[in-house]
């Protein structure tokens, strides 16, 4: 059976909470070895995530769901502990490592796959505009390692998406500052198409904070609809959302259907008011590419926080 055959028996859509129970979810160009999309069925799996409400900046997030805090603001959770071991360097390929120290205090060394891969690491620049998304190799030590270039001197956030044996779903998060001049960039504008290359992306439906938010994404190429994708990583779409301001992370997988594209279902639960980033990962002629958006969670009333419409990238 085909790997579409073999996905035909989900439908869809996959419901997730941001913070809460979430089900599992790149800089542009940049993917993986497009054999990670030989995958037969998906998993979706559920986790949970507590903690504080403080972002990156000190001010307090209000959230609307029942969970402490989102996944990433925290560098240890649950006893389990992100350490970055390399010190970054910008504008050429450089080898990241990495571990995850448990309760114990010794590496984890015990990790359960989750949609093909025991790792899920994504590295983005404080400001939004840079997203990588990669998959480590892991040493007998418990050292991961992983080779990414970052794109220009500044603070960005690393983030370990894993399951472990003893601990179970986790994302953990930390800073990266690579030295130079640095200059942000505002956050990109709210746009509901995102081009890459040859292929157009666009996004219909809206975040509502506290409530599931139905967001389609259709595939175009050269002004026609892509019906063949190709799964990555068990699926036919991969969807990262992060929050404007503390880096609040969502990571979503949906359930797949024998309709290889064009549109790409999720529905995603945001905590809070606010402006949001998404990466949607899709494969297609054996390449990965990345669409990215700039989306605001408005309240069911229809109020919206300021949101930045004068850049574009």
């Amino acid at each position: 059976m085909n790997a579409a055959g073999k996905l035909g028996a989900y439908v869809l859509g996959l419901a997730v909470v941001f913070g809460g129970a979430l089900g599992v979810g790149r800089a542009t160009g940049a993917g993986d070895a497009p054999t990670e999309g030989k995958s037969a069925s998906p998993a979706v799996a559920d986790h949970a995530e507590t903690g504080g409400h403080n972002g990156a900046d000190g001010a307090h997030q209000t959230t609307t769901t029942k969970a402490d805090t989102p996944g990433g603001l925290q560098v240890s959770q649950n006893g389990y502990t992100l350490s970055l071991l390399t010190t970054p360097v910008t504008g050429r390929p450089m080898d990241l490592a990495f571990r995850v120290t448990g309760p114990d205090q010794r590496p984890v060394t015990a990790y359960k796959v989750e949609h093909d891969k025991k790792m899920h690491f994504i590295v983005v620049s404080r400001d939004l505009t840079s997203f990588q998304h990669v998959h480590p190799e892991m040493a007998p030590d418990g050292t991961w390692k992983t080779r990414l270039t970052l794109p220009a001197p500044g603070a960005y956030r690393a983030f370990a998406d894993f399951v472990s044996e003893g601990g179970g779903k986790l994302t953990l998060g930390a800073d990266l500052q690579a030295a130079g001049d640095y200059r942000p960039e505002p956050l990109p504008h709210v746009s509901r198409t995102s081009t890459v290359g040859d292929y157009t992306v666009n996004l219909a439906g809206n975040l509502v904070p506290g409530q599931s938010s139905k967001l389609t994404l259709t595939v175009s190429k050269n002004g026609k609809p892509v019906t063949d994708l190709q799964p990555y990583l068990g699926a036919y779409g991969h969807l990262v959302a992060l929050r404007a301001g503390d880096l609040a992370y969502l990571h979503v997988h949906p359930e797949e259907s024998e309709q290889a594209g064009p549109e790409i279902t999720f529905y995603a639960e945001v905590p809070s008011v606010g402006n949001y980033r998404l990466f949607l990962d899709f494969q297609h002629d054996d390449q990965v590419r990345t669409a990215s958006f700039t989306v605001p969670a408005t309240l069911a009333d229809g109020h919206a926080p300021s949101a930045t419409h004068d850049h574009g990238h």
